[in-house]
């Protein structure tokens, strides 16, 4: 840059030497003072709260076919076994959540109302790629806060459409997609069996393993496996708990025969005592003293 101006010239260099260089200690007040509230040392700074789901989507030759498990984490326990993580937005639109499940059913509650509003205005079939423009401008506005990572998929006079959503607001369009912390084990699956122009058995059969890969090897996905086949003749399909993945707690324990000395006999324990005493009933009438029963029995 030529100057020619002496004073802009002297000015420019006061900036240049006034200018902080390296590394900034603005925020190393602030972070003593957070320390020192949550215990000093031997406190902890609070983390990010982890989720945990394995979704799914794919393009087949007559429509989408999207998946979801169905286990809910608080942390590290599990909070419930057989949540719906697939969600309406239109007739032929529906949508995966992960992330914070408030998060994502609040979110495709409201863009479906919308959807149907802008139905109701229009008079025409709703567009896939109108809710991918509300998805992603709400989510943008909130600047990641909504934990909401989803998996949009539907079908339109354009033809199937399947888009990944982030938290974010960014998209991106494949023929394949997986979100949630199974993800890597579920597009593993895609990566080695997807081709194109599958037909409907073949594309339920992958998602079903896809997600099955999820399941068995993220602690954050369980459970069942739920599958929706949204087709290009305006047909949905919903196979909620399409597989019981997981497998129930019966069937494990018919497999395992318990050993004789852990079943104790009866007889085993000697009973000294036994005895029984009734609740009182508050609605019963107090009798007189002469006329009540006998309120306590006992069996020796």
């Amino acid at each position: 840059m030529e100057v020619t101006d002496k004073s802009v010239g002297n000015q420019r260099i006061n900036e240049l030497i006034n200018e902080k260089g390296g590394f900034s200690f603005d925020l190393y007040a602030r972070n003593q003072m957070i320390s020192k509230q949550l215990g000093g040392d031997n406190g902890t700074i609070p983390k990010a709260w982890k989720t945990g789901t394995t979704i799914c989507g794919i393009v087949i030759k007559d429509g989408i076919v999207l998946g979801a498990d169905t286990r809910a984490t608080g942390g590290s326990e599990v909070m419930d076994k057989n949540c719906e993580k697939i969600h309406y937005l239109a007739p032929n639109i529906w949508c995966c959540g992960a992330g914070t499940a408030a998060d994502t059913e609040k979110t495709t509650e409201l863009i479906a109302s919308n959807l149907e509003l802008l139905r109701l205005s229009t008079g025409t079939q709703s567009r896939v790629v109108t809710s991918l423009t509300m998805l992603k401008r709400m989510l943008y506005r909130y600047q990641g806060h909504i934990s909401a990572a989803l998996v949009l998929g539907g079908v339109d006079v354009h033809g199937p459409h399947l888009y990944s959503i982030f938290p974010h607001g960014s998209t991106q369009r494949l023929p394949y997609v997986t979100m949630g912390s199974g993800s890597l084990a579920a597009m593993a699956v895609f990566e080695s069996r997807y081709v194109e122009d599958m037909d409907e058995a073949a594309g339920i059969a992958l998602v079903k393993d896809a997600i099955r890969a999820g399941i068995f090897n993220d602690l954050g996905s369980g459970s069942n496996v739920d599958i929706t086949v949204i087709r290009k003749n305006g047909e949905v399909s919903r196979f909620r708990t399409y597989e019981n993945a997981a497998g129930n707690a019966s069937s494990y324990k018919s497999k395992y025969t318990r050993p004789t000395k852990l079943t104790p006999p009866p007889g085993t324990t000697f009973v000294v005592e036994e005895s029984f005493r009734p609740h009182k009933n508050k609605d019963t009438p107090v009798l007189p003293a002469a006329l009540s029963p006998t309120t306590d029995m006992e069996v020796s």
